[in-house]
Order: C-alpha cells, then structure tokens, then sequence
C-alpha cells in the first residue's frame, strides 16, 4: 500500500451517451478502456450496448450514492502485458496512475519508464513512451463532499444516541 492511497477497487465502470447523456454500465475494465480510448473519433451511444436503447433507462443515475470521477477520452488501451491502474488518494482529494509492468514493476511516470525500458531492452520493441499516458481522472469534489457526509450520517446512525440523548 503506498502512503495516502486506498486500497479501494473501482467499484463500477460506466460511460455517458453522447446522444441522450444516460449513464450505462461497462462491465470490464477492458472494454472500458477500449471505449475512452476510441471516445473522441468513436462516439458511444446507448445502441452499442446489447439490446440498449436512449429510450431505456438509465443503468446508473449520477448522484452522491458514490465518488465519481471523471476519466479523459483518447487514453490509450495499457499495452500487452501492462496493466494500467487509477489509485484513489485516501483523503479522496484525487488518484494516482500506475502502470503493472510484465516483470510486475509499478511504475508512475514518464521517468519511471524510461528507466525500466533502459534496464529492459526487450520491452523496447514491443512498448514505447507513446504506449502510456500518466493522465489523471477528475474526482468530482461535489460527490466527494456529499459521500462524506453521508456516510458521517450512517455512521451517527449506527452508534446510536450520543451521550445524555436518550
């Protein structure tokens, strides 16, 4: 665990209709990312989804029931054997990207890299800087503020009456 990261997955992967702005759920990390990647020359729409239409309801409603953040389109897919991982700060402020080398190296920048293809010359061929983007998802304050308080709420809940309440 790296100082002021969770250990938190992404909890649900979604992307938004260019055409009537309803959130739909993305079952894998894997076609997500293959969808930001193609986001800008590819727009997604609801009827790229199995038997999904704008006129079905939202999977999703975007609300405080969650952090949301918000990733940029054109990312491209992490290169084979790679892995690239979105790590959220524990004071939710904003993430960190990782990229899961073959050898099982995390590495967290352009230097980084450079020096792991240096010490790896094998890689060379198959992987280059252009392969990888460091680029963070927005964490939306908006939703963090009220997930906050939320679940201060529950936890007031679950402790029952303070101290001279009955």
């Amino acid at each position: 665990r790296n100082r002021g990261s969770t250990t938190h997955p992404i909890g649900l992967y979604a992307v938004q209709c260019y055409e009537c702005d309803q959130w739909r759920t993305v079952p894998t990390q894997e076609e997500f990312e293959k969808i930001r990647e193609n986001f800008t020359k590819d727009k997604w729409v609801c009827t790229k989804k199995p038997n999904c239409s704008c006129k079905d309801p939202a999977d999703i409603e975007y609300d405080s029931s969650r952090i949301w953040v918000i990733d940029r389109p054109g990312i491209p897919k992490a290169p084979p054997e790679t892995e690239r991982q979105v790590v959220l700060r524990s004071d939710l402020s904003r993430m960190d990207t990782y990229y899961i080398m073959p050898t099982g190296k995390r590495i967290k920048g352009a230097s980084d890299l450079d020096k792991f293809l240096e010490a790896n010359p094998h890689y060379k061929g198959r992987m280059s800087a252009s392969d990888f983007n460091f680029a963070t998802p927005k964490v939306v304050e908006e939703t963090v503020s009220a997930w906050k308080a939320a679940m201060a709420k529950e936890q007031e809940k679950a402790s029952g009456p303070s101290r001279g309440q009955k």
